[in-house]
């Protein structure tokens, strides 16, 4: 590695050399499928694998008729892909918005580039909240803290001199400082902010959990008793193509063929839904996450407020000077290499004095609460929170301070000592010189937005490192009841147990330390709470990692980027309702689309065990139940899946599922197997017949089920219904159609039989799920 110098950086002709050479931040691709892959991955599945074996099978028994049942192979493949496709493209836009970039420094010059333009010996410029691209050796610093957490767990900040290593995938937690580039592109962790940001995967969530240990349990099931019908059917019927006929249909009706592609479905239209409305959400279970979500914390910087800073104000305290205090301010801010937006709203109406020098300094920790600087013959001066640089018996000046803080303001103190450079600890002996009052708007949309939480049940925890009181105050001016006073983070207590206990009675607090927020959100969720956790800075970051979800804004720092589940790309907090809405919708719906699907699978399996224990012909030809699976489970299923659903989300998925679909698939197994049999031994009746009378049954019990989970009721829903039940009306009428699904009509005997059996059976099944499926 040869070296740079830090002041000036490489050259024009420097980076253009390396870049000839090759020797660039060549950043691994993002994991993204390619369009081969995701074709074989939406083809390939095993649910398409098992139709398609049942395909060969009744091609081979000779009944391509039959074969109406392998479309779900085509419209899963098309819609498959077609909407990852999509996703693919929307996400890989956005992220655009998200991309991390690189502070480097070239002629002399500090510039923003992609990370992928960093080339080899590059300096880079750190910051505060800046999360680094390569790993690389300090050449200069002031107060340089970079924070490994990320990479190997441990919280707390590593002070960093010339010559230490710096790794990417840690970030600055205090100070600034300039790098010098060691390793780039694949040798270094600089790729996983770019993965980060553009990954799209199929993430494990509850919905998908329960989902895959239906289909296990099902693969267990179906083999044994698809194995007894056939074994059965070989002994009843006259041909062996009519007993595999029977078990291939037998087969096909306990496969939930489209379970899979509208749980994927739903999640895909959900992060496309939000990406339309600048909601980056990393992992497609990031729209369930939310509407989990019991317990939703708050930084108030940023975002409750719109982390605008400016300055108000600035009130010299004891007998300081209007203009000593101005200087005092320029100075300090001038001090600063990479001043925060505090001190950048102070910068912009303090320009630096002349003759003050700056000696030492320690920059601004959200842990410390206070930055200091000396200054040549002038003494030390510290910025920072009141309640901390107070000294006991500045009584009077802490009461102005409180005063200001309790409508809500932002004040800082600024104190002067004189003797040696004390580092990060304080001067025994402080003299107030300065209040600096700061104003940051509350969001036009908080109110109405922390409202809508309230009302859907979810417990607002507003934590920040501000004064207590005036978070509370901006806590109230958002909508939020709590105590003037707010709750002082200092004095929580640091066993789990009892701080869980202050935090289920108390909502605002102040002084919260990075640490103590993470902590927080373990205590929430050792109380079976599911926590999501906003914000915006550096100090958030533990916190929004280790929450369930971590929510960060578009402008926020690109450390709290990188490791929130959801990014809001125009920093609008009025979007988390919608992710609530999305996520909602998803839950929801595809429950009842299970619930569909294991209604299918369950009644299915129930016929064939009784078919095969009695030894009689199968009561459905495959297509008759191809014919059933479309206008009770396929179509509906597709409307369902998409449609509008903001109910509360209770725990339970898998259990609530199987409660309703096994009651409601037993009583219409049952009452079909018994309309079936009673219709086959009717004068005159021919197989065929009893067979179209069973299709039917089971149709209109499919019916009454659809409506049932289609609750609460909604004047679509029923006509959704209807319709179906008309289309297969069509059916029976329709000549040639009738012919296809080999529905011979009954006798007017029959259809009265069908009649009673729908009634019977519908009741029986409201009058089940009635009592199974209740919480």
């Amino acid at each position: 590695m040869s070296t740079t110098d830090p002041t000036t950086g490489l050259t024009t002709a420097e980076v253009a050399e390396r870049v000839a050479d090759g020797r660039v931040n060549d950043v691994p691709a993002a994991p993204m499928r390619t369009i081969p892959q995701i074709v074989k991955a939406n083809v390939l599945t095993p649910v398409n694998a098992i139709i398609g074996t049942l395909l060969v099978l009744i091609l081979i028994a000779g009944f391509p008729a039959d074969s109406l049942f392998a479309g779900v192979i085509i419209s899963n493949s098309i819609i498959g892909i077609a909407q990852e496709l999509q996703a693919r493209r929307t996400l890989g836009a956005l992220a655009v918005l998200s991309a991390p970039r690189a502070r480097v420094v070239r002629d002399g010059k500090v510039t923003e580039i992609e990370i992928s333009g960093v080339v080899a010996d590059e300096i880079l410029e750190m910051h505060p909240g800046d999360q680094l691209v390569i790993d690389g050796e300090v050449v200069s610093q002031a107060g340089l803290e970079m924070d490994e957490s990320l990479l190997t767990g441990e919280s707390d900040a590593i002070e960093k001199g010339l010559g230490d290593e710096v790794l990417s995938g840690s970030f600055v937690a205090a100070g600034f400082g300039r790098c010098q580039a060691t390793r780039i592109g694949a040798e270094a962790y600089a790729a996983k902010l770019a993965d980060e940001a553009r990954r799209f995967e199929l993430a494990d969530s509850e919905l998908r959990c329960g989902v895959n240990t239906i289909l296990r349990w099902l693969i267990v099931m179906i083999p044994p008793a698809a194995a007894l019908l056939l074994l059965r059917q070989l002994g009843t019927v006259d041909r062996w193509q009519e007993a595999l006929q029977g078990t291939v249909a037998a087969a096909v009706a306990m496969v939930p063929d489209g379970l899979v592609l509208l749980t994927s479905l739903s999640f895909i239209t959900g992060v496309i839904a939000l990406a339309r409305r600048k909601a980056l959400a990393k992992e497609l279970a990031s729209v369930e996450l939310l509407a989990r979500v019991d317990t939703l914390c708050l930084d108030k910087t940023g975002t409750i407020t719109t982390g605008e800073i400016s300055l108000a104000s600035v009130v010299p305290l004891r007998d300081a000077a209007a203009d000593y205090v101005v200087e005092v301010l320029g100075a300090l801010g001038a001090a600063d290499p990479a001043p925060n937006a505090t001190l950048a709203a102070i910068i912009a109406t303090h320009p630096a004095p002349d003759g003050w020098t700056a000696g030492e300094s320690m920059p601004f920790s959200s842990a410390r609460k206070w930055a200091a600087t000396e200054f040549i013959d002038r003494g030390v001066f510290y910025l920072g929170a009141p309640d901390i640089l107070f000294d006991d018996d500045d009584t009077a000046e802490r009461a102005v301070a409180d005063e200001a803080a309790a409508t809500g303001t932002r004040v800082l103190l600024v104190t002067r000592a004189n003797g040696q450079w004390q580092g990060d600890r304080l001067a025994e002996r402080r003299d107030p010189v300065a209040l600096v009052l700061l104003e940051d708007t509350v969001r036009p949309d908080a109110a109405e937005t922390l409202a809508f939480f309230r009302e859907q049940g979810v417990e607002l925890k507003v934590i920040s490192g501000d004064n207590p009181a005036t978070v509370a105050a901006v806590a109230r001016r958002a909508g939020i009841d709590s105590d003037p006073a707010g709750f002082d983070a200092r004095q929580l207590p640091d066993d789990p147990e009892e701080m869980a206990e202050v935090l289920e009675s108390t909502t605002v607090f102040g002084r919260v330390t990075p640490h103590q927020k993470r902590a927080m959100v373990h205590a929430l969720q050792s109380r079976g709470h599911t926590v999501a956790m906003t914000g915006d800075g550096v100090n958030d970051v533990l916190a929004l990692k280790d929450a369930d979800m971590g929510i960060a804004m578009g402008s926020g720092s690109a450390a709290a980027r990188a490791v929130a589940q959801l990014v809001l790309l125009d920093n609008r907090f009025a979007t988390l309702p919608r992710v609530l809405a999305e996520g909602r919708r998803v839950i929801n719906n595809i429950e009842r689309v299970a619930n569909l699907f294991i209604t299918k699978a369950a009644y299915a399996f129930l016929l064939t065990v009784l078919i095969g224990v009695a030894g009689t012909p199968f009561p459905f030809l495959p297509r008759q139940l191809t014919l059933i699976g479309t206008f009770s489970i396929g179509v509906p299923g597709f409307f369902l899946a998409l449609a509008p659903n903001d109910a509360l989300v209770k725990p339970g998925f898998l259990r609530r599922v199987l409660r309703f679909s096994l009651p409601a698939g037993f009583v219409a197994g049952l009452v079909t197997y018994v309309l079936y049999e009673i219709i086959r031994r009717l004068d005159q009746v021919s197989l065929a017949e009893a067979r179209t009378a069973a299709t039917a049954t089971l149709l209109l019990l499919g019916l009454v089920i659809l409506v049932l989970i289609s609750r609460p009721l909604r004047p679509w829903k029923v006509g959704l219904a209807a319709a179906m039940a008309g289309l297969y009306t069509l059916t029976m009428v329709v000549p040639s159609l009738r012919n296809y699904f080999e529905l011979d009509l009954p006798g007017t005997t029959a259809w009265l039989y069908v009649a009673g059996a729908a009634l019977v059976g519908g009741a029986a099944i409201i009058a089940t799920t009635s009592i199974f499926d209740h919480d």
